[in-house]
């Protein structure tokens, strides 16, 4: 358990330091790039996933959070964990995102770690969520967009011991 939370606490110090950089992902642009309607073979459009997700996304406060609930969702895969199904309500996450109403990027980042410190691994969840609905990030897109990523690159990046 440990090992997995400690791997999503690190996505979120990564998404910290994004914040400190100011680093945001540039939507419009990458779907700009990726609307262009000309026919492309699959390897092509594959590359060219690849390269606007790197020059527009990759590297930003963004990913690092759609990183951090991959890897919630990775490790509730691994110990059969059953996801509540408030966790997808519109409403419950507007909820959690008032919690950070008042707060900064830092510390609404450490009221979600100490979350995870006490292993309240749905509530951190659910805070990730409402902190990027407070801050106008569309999170599902982020996964959804971060996941393609990861399907075009190597297992565990060619690279990684884990």
């Amino acid at each position: 358990n440990e090992h997995y939370l400690c791997l999503v606490i690190s996505e979120l110090m990564e998404a910290l330091e994004a914040d400190r950089k100011g680093k945001h992902s540039d939507v419009a642009k990458f779907k700009e790039w990726q609307g262009n309607s000309i026919p492309l073979t699959e390897e092509t459009r594959s590359r060219r996933f690849k390269e606007d997700f790197e020059a527009y996304i990759k590297g930003t406060v963004e990913e690092e959070l759609a990183d951090a609930c991959i890897r919630l969702l990775d490790y509730w895969g691994t110990t059969n964990f059953v996801i509540d199904d408030s966790c997808s309500e519109d409403e419950v996450i507007e909820e959690f995102s008032r919690i950070f109403k008042r707060k900064t990027f830092t510390e609404s980042i450490f009221n979600i770690v100490t979350s995870i410190t006490r292993f309240e691994i749905q509530i951190a969840f659910l805070k990730i969520f409402g902190l990027t609905e407070h801050i106008g990030i569309d999170l599902a897109w982020h996964i959804e967009k971060k996941m393609r990523y990861n399907e075009l690159r190597s297992y565990k990046h060619g690279n990684k011991k884990y």
